[in-house]
Protein backbone atom coordinates (compact mmCIF):
# COMPACT_ATOMS: atom_id res chain seq x y z
CA UNK A 1 0.00 0.00 0.00
CA UNK A 2 2.99 2.57 1.09
CA UNK A 3 4.34 1.61 -2.63
CA UNK A 4 1.40 2.57 -4.43
CA UNK A 5 1.28 5.56 -2.87
CA UNK A 6 4.58 6.36 -3.49
CA UNK A 7 4.12 5.84 -7.15
CA UNK A 8 0.93 7.58 -7.10
CA UNK A 9 2.53 10.66 -5.42
CA UNK A 10 5.72 10.43 -8.19
CA UNK A 11 3.45 10.52 -10.99
CA UNK A 12 1.59 13.35 -9.78
CA UNK A 13 4.52 14.80 -9.32
CA UNK A 14 5.93 14.13 -12.74
CA UNK A 15 2.28 15.11 -14.22
CA UNK A 16 2.55 18.56 -12.36
CA UNK A 17 5.81 19.51 -13.77
CA UNK A 18 5.55 18.53 -17.46
CA UNK A 19 2.28 20.74 -17.20
CA UNK A 20 3.91 23.52 -15.59
CA UNK A 21 6.01 25.02 -18.63
CA UNK A 22 2.90 25.12 -20.79
CA UNK A 23 1.43 26.63 -18.08
CA UNK A 24 4.01 29.10 -18.02
CA UNK A 25 4.32 29.71 -22.09
CA UNK A 26 0.59 30.87 -22.29
CA UNK A 27 0.99 34.10 -23.89
CA UNK A 28 -1.96 37.37 -24.05
CA UNK A 29 -3.63 37.66 -27.46
CA UNK A 30 -1.25 40.24 -29.36
CA UNK A 31 -3.37 43.06 -31.44
CA UNK A 32 -2.40 46.03 -33.24
CA UNK A 33 -4.55 48.74 -33.43
CA UNK A 34 -3.67 50.28 -36.94
CA UNK A 35 -5.54 53.72 -38.21
CA UNK A 36 -5.21 57.16 -38.04
CA UNK A 37 -5.57 60.21 -35.83
CA UNK A 38 -9.05 58.35 -34.70
CA UNK A 39 -7.23 55.32 -33.75
CA UNK A 40 -3.93 57.33 -32.26
CA UNK A 41 -5.90 59.33 -29.92
CA UNK A 42 -5.86 63.06 -31.25
CA UNK A 43 -6.22 65.72 -28.32
CA UNK A 44 -6.24 62.77 -25.70
CA UNK A 45 -4.41 62.03 -22.63
CA UNK A 46 -1.85 58.85 -22.31
CA UNK A 47 -3.87 56.00 -21.76
CA UNK A 48 -7.09 57.19 -23.62
CA UNK A 49 -6.98 55.95 -27.31
CA UNK A 50 -9.45 53.94 -28.77
CA UNK A 51 -6.35 50.50 -28.50
CA UNK A 52 -5.50 51.36 -24.73
CA UNK A 53 -9.29 52.01 -23.30
CA UNK A 54 -10.06 48.69 -25.71
CA UNK A 55 -7.46 46.57 -23.81
CA UNK A 56 -8.88 47.64 -20.64
CA UNK A 57 -12.37 47.13 -21.16
CA UNK A 58 -11.34 43.26 -23.11
CA UNK A 59 -9.37 42.58 -19.73
CA UNK A 60 -12.01 43.70 -17.58
CA UNK A 61 -13.92 40.64 -19.10
CA UNK A 62 -11.50 38.32 -18.95
CA UNK A 63 -9.90 38.00 -22.23
CA UNK A 64 -5.85 37.93 -21.91
CA UNK A 65 -4.78 40.89 -24.31
CA UNK A 66 -2.03 43.13 -25.61
CA UNK A 67 -3.17 45.65 -28.00
CA UNK A 68 -0.63 47.82 -29.73
CA UNK A 69 -1.46 51.26 -30.57
CA UNK A 70 -0.13 51.95 -34.11
CA UNK A 71 -2.00 55.16 -35.27
CA UNK A 72 -0.40 57.90 -36.99
CA UNK A 73 -2.40 61.38 -36.89
CA UNK A 74 -3.09 62.30 -40.33
CA UNK A 75 -2.11 59.18 -42.18
CA UNK A 76 -3.54 58.25 -45.56
CA UNK A 77 -4.31 54.47 -46.90
CA UNK A 78 -1.06 55.18 -48.97
CA UNK A 79 0.78 56.32 -45.64
CA UNK A 80 -0.53 52.56 -44.15
CA UNK A 81 0.36 50.92 -46.93
CA UNK A 82 4.25 51.78 -46.65
CA UNK A 83 4.50 51.42 -43.25
CA UNK A 84 2.65 48.56 -42.85
CA UNK A 85 5.16 45.90 -42.63
CA UNK A 86 7.23 47.45 -39.42
CA UNK A 87 4.36 48.37 -37.33
CA UNK A 88 2.93 45.30 -37.14
CA UNK A 89 5.30 42.84 -35.58
CA UNK A 90 6.24 39.43 -35.84
CA UNK A 91 3.61 37.73 -33.64
CA UNK A 92 0.59 39.99 -33.90
CA UNK A 93 -2.65 37.71 -34.53
CA UNK A 94 -4.91 40.27 -35.06
CA UNK A 95 -5.14 43.83 -36.80
CA UNK A 96 -7.97 46.53 -36.32
CA UNK A 97 -7.62 47.80 -39.56
CA UNK A 98 -8.70 51.77 -39.42
CA UNK A 99 -7.91 53.80 -42.36
CA UNK A 100 -9.61 56.52 -45.09
CA UNK A 101 -10.77 58.56 -43.53
CA UNK A 102 -8.23 61.22 -44.59
CA UNK A 103 -8.53 59.86 -47.83
CA UNK A 104 -12.22 60.82 -47.79
CA UNK A 105 -11.86 64.37 -46.43
CA UNK A 106 -9.11 65.60 -49.01
CA UNK A 107 -11.04 63.94 -51.77
CA UNK A 108 -9.25 60.98 -52.93
CA UNK A 109 -10.05 58.73 -55.54
CA UNK A 110 -12.24 55.78 -53.61
CA UNK A 111 -10.46 53.48 -56.05
CA UNK A 112 -7.29 54.64 -54.70
CA UNK A 113 -8.26 53.77 -50.85
CA UNK A 114 -9.82 50.46 -52.02
CA UNK A 115 -6.51 49.49 -53.96
CA UNK A 116 -4.39 50.40 -50.92
CA UNK A 117 -6.77 48.69 -48.24
CA UNK A 118 -6.71 45.67 -50.76
CA UNK A 119 -2.95 45.73 -50.59
CA UNK A 120 -2.50 45.93 -46.48
CA UNK A 121 -5.24 43.03 -45.91
CA UNK A 122 -3.68 41.15 -48.65
CA UNK A 123 -0.22 40.99 -47.22
CA UNK A 124 -1.44 41.07 -43.77
CA UNK A 125 -3.22 37.74 -44.28
CA UNK A 126 -0.13 36.45 -46.32
CA UNK A 127 1.40 36.72 -42.61
CA UNK A 128 -1.07 34.75 -41.29
CA UNK A 129 -2.21 37.53 -38.93
CA UNK A 130 -6.42 37.92 -38.67
CA UNK A 131 -7.92 41.49 -39.96
CA UNK A 132 -11.18 43.14 -38.01
CA UNK A 133 -11.85 46.41 -40.67
CA UNK A 134 -13.10 48.90 -39.35
CA UNK A 135 -15.70 51.20 -41.60
CA UNK A 136 -15.76 54.65 -42.38
CA UNK A 137 -18.48 56.89 -44.19
CA UNK A 138 -18.05 59.58 -46.20
CA UNK A 139 -19.11 63.09 -45.45
CA UNK A 140 -22.54 63.84 -47.02
CA UNK A 141 -21.39 67.03 -48.43
CA UNK A 142 -19.04 65.16 -51.04
CA UNK A 143 -21.97 64.11 -52.94
CA UNK A 144 -24.33 61.07 -53.42
CA UNK A 145 -21.77 59.58 -55.94
CA UNK A 146 -18.80 59.90 -54.26
CA UNK A 147 -20.16 59.06 -50.72
CA UNK A 148 -22.13 55.62 -52.51
CA UNK A 149 -18.35 54.68 -53.91
CA UNK A 150 -16.51 55.68 -50.51
CA UNK A 151 -18.92 53.80 -48.48
CA UNK A 152 -19.03 50.99 -50.52
CA UNK A 153 -14.98 50.15 -49.92
CA UNK A 154 -15.42 48.35 -47.07
CA UNK A 155 -18.09 45.76 -47.01
CA UNK A 156 -16.87 44.77 -50.58
CA UNK A 157 -13.53 44.27 -49.60
CA UNK A 158 -14.89 42.72 -46.42
CA UNK A 159 -16.75 40.02 -48.22
CA UNK A 160 -13.89 39.56 -50.65
CA UNK A 161 -11.51 38.32 -47.88
CA UNK A 162 -13.78 36.51 -45.67
CA UNK A 163 -13.06 39.11 -42.95
CA UNK A 164 -15.13 40.36 -40.41
CA UNK A 165 -16.09 43.88 -40.85
CA UNK A 166 -17.13 46.72 -38.24
CA UNK A 167 -19.12 48.64 -40.30
CA UNK A 168 -18.83 52.52 -39.14
CA UNK A 169 -15.73 53.43 -36.46
CA UNK A 170 -17.26 56.03 -35.21
CA UNK A 171 -20.75 54.72 -34.82
CA UNK A 172 -22.77 56.32 -31.77
CA UNK A 173 -20.33 59.19 -31.83
CA UNK A 174 -20.29 61.26 -35.32
CA UNK A 175 -22.11 64.27 -35.39
CA UNK A 176 -22.67 64.33 -31.24
CA UNK A 177 -20.96 67.20 -30.12
CA UNK A 178 -21.39 66.08 -26.57
CA UNK A 179 -18.64 63.21 -27.51
CA UNK A 180 -16.32 65.07 -29.74
CA UNK A 181 -13.47 67.69 -29.15
CA UNK A 182 -14.06 71.12 -30.03
CA UNK A 183 -13.05 70.39 -34.34
CA UNK A 184 -16.32 68.32 -34.67
CA UNK A 185 -14.39 65.34 -35.79
CA UNK A 186 -12.41 63.43 -33.02
CA UNK A 187 -13.95 61.52 -30.20
CA UNK A 188 -13.31 62.60 -27.18
CA UNK A 189 -12.20 60.82 -24.20
CA UNK A 190 -16.20 59.95 -23.38
CA UNK A 191 -16.41 59.53 -27.23
CA UNK A 192 -13.99 56.37 -26.90
CA UNK A 193 -15.25 55.00 -24.24
CA UNK A 194 -18.84 54.59 -26.41
CA UNK A 195 -16.54 53.84 -29.54
CA UNK A 196 -15.16 50.70 -26.75
CA UNK A 197 -18.72 49.88 -25.60
CA UNK A 198 -19.99 49.51 -29.51
CA UNK A 199 -17.15 47.93 -30.88
CA UNK A 200 -16.42 45.27 -27.44
CA UNK A 201 -18.80 42.61 -29.06
CA UNK A 202 -17.35 42.48 -32.47
CA UNK A 203 -14.05 42.34 -31.45
CA UNK A 204 -15.07 39.86 -28.61
CA UNK A 205 -16.22 37.12 -31.48
CA UNK A 206 -12.99 38.15 -33.31
CA UNK A 207 -10.62 37.24 -30.92
CA UNK A 208 -12.55 34.30 -30.08
CA UNK A 209 -11.84 32.55 -33.51
CA UNK A 210 -7.77 34.21 -33.62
Amino acid sequence: MVFKQLVTAALLTIAAALAAPALATAEPVRIVGFGDSLMAGYGLGPGEGFPEKLEAALRARGHDVVITNAGVSGDTTSGGLSRLDWSVPEGTQLVILELGANDMLRGLSPDITEKNLDAMIARLKLRGIGVLLAGMRAAPNLGADYQAAFDGIYPRLAEKYGIPLYPFFLDGVAADPQLLLEDGMHPSAAGVERMVERALPTVEKVIAVN
